[in-house]
């Protein structure tokens, strides 16, 4: 686990990018990935993806956590909403991940609140392809 106090920006932004990928990998749709930390104090990042319907938002949150969790990262700090799986708020301090269901995602539109600030460079992982 990270100590909080000694983590790197580069670590910070290893574990954001993380987190993106274990989005994707649970089939997550419009992940990106919002450098806050010039206007929020709180924390640098926000990780912003959407799920379908509930059950798979509840798997991307899953997801994110045994990733970062078995790649050595942090746990997350607090977990909101986990319960309702419409919005789901995983806290780990220098970087949040908000996993919606899309029609909540519609409706509070944090990429275009927060849309005067850059975005980090993460692009999914391309789809295996295979001779079959």
């Amino acid at each position: 686990m990270t100590d909080p106090v000694t983590t790197t920006t580069d670590e910070i932004q290893r574990w954001t990018r993380l987190a993106a990928d274990a989005a994707d990998d649970k089939k997550a749709t419009e992940t990106l990935i919002v450098d806050v930390g010039e206007v929020l104090s709180v924390s640098d990042y926000f990780v912003i993806t959407s799920g379908s319907n509930p059950r798979q938002v509840h798997a991307i949150v899953d997801g994110i956590e045994e990733k970062i969790s078995s790649a050595g990262g942090p746990k997350p700090a607090r977990v909101e909403g986990k319960e309702e799986r419409e919005w789901v708020l995983m806290d780990y301090g220098a970087f949040v991940v908000h996993v919606f269901v899309q029609e909540k995602r519609d409706f509070y539109q944090l990429e275009r609140l927060w849309g005067d600030c850059p975005r980090l460079d993460w692009q999914p992982a391309a789809p295996a392809t295979g001779a079959g």
